[in-house]
């Protein structure tokens, strides 16, 4: 039988630093949740809201798969792999930190703010070279229909980390439905609703609500509203 988990959006907690504002899902920095750790392989997922021409100093990083989702306005990013580059709605990143890597990321536009999610995944393999991925998904992408933008193979859609992971997106009008079927059995789905109401296996969803379902081999997906949803696919034993 499916076993699941729900994160309520409200039950995230927040950190409020003026120019950053950021929602957690799952435990981070001060924010210590015993019950709320991980899920599987995934470790974090921040909601960031960054104010204009503010952002994150250089910091380190290491053995962690780091991906960056905007979902408006752009990043400037920089690291000690002497990557300069802007990543903006539609695109994705990833770092796979390995042995080690600094980097630097902040809004580039002074004006408006910048929205997007920070994940990072357990890899499968430790203190492997550093590397840096980016990849615009958005004119891939077909109404109702699920996405594909991470997995663990290279020759794949969409970019490629050091886990068994994969990641979906996708944009639904209201009272579509989708069915998933995992790539691994073993594995679990969490789905998290970026716009709109969506219902997973009978639950309710509604925007920026966190749903963990495995032992199972197969969901489905209903847009209650108009909806985007991204699905995260990791092991659940790692």
């Amino acid at each position: 039988m499916a076993q699941t988990v729900l994160h309520q959006a409200a039950t995230r907690d927040k950190s409020d630093h003026g120019w950053l504002k950021s929602f957690h899902t799952f435990s981070f920095g001060m924010h210590y949740n015993p019950e709320r750790i991980n899920f599987g392989a995934l470790r974090v997922l921040n909601d960031d809201w960054v104010s204009g021409g503010k952002g994150f100093g250089e910091h380190p990083h290491d053995n962690m798969e780091i991906i960056s989702i905007p979902l408006e306005g752009a990043l400037q990013h920089e690291d000690s792999m002497e990557n300069v580059a802007v990543i903006e709605a539609g695109e994705i990143q990833v770092m796979s930190a390995g042995t080690g890597i600094y980097h630097k990321e902040f809004n580039k536009d002074k004006d408006q703010p910048v929205q997007f999610l920070q994940i990072w995944l357990f890899p499968n393999q430790r203190n492997v070279t550093p590397r840096y991925q980016q990849l615009r998904y958005d004119n891939l992408m077909k109404a109702n229909q699920f996405t594909q933008i991470l997995s663990p193979n290279k020759d794949d859609d969409g970019v490629w980390i050091y886990q068994d992971a994969w990641f979906n997106l996708g944009k639904f009008d209201k009272a579509t439905k989708v069915d998933y079927q995992f790539k691994n059995k073993a594995n679990g789905l969490y789905v998290f609703v970026l716009k709109g109401d969506a219902k997973v296996e009978g639950q309710d969803l509604t925007e920026r609500d966190g749903f963990g379902i495995w032992d199972t081999e197969s969901v489905t997906i209903e847009a209650a509203l108009d909806s985007q949803v991204l699905l995260m696919e990791v092991p659940m034993n790692f």
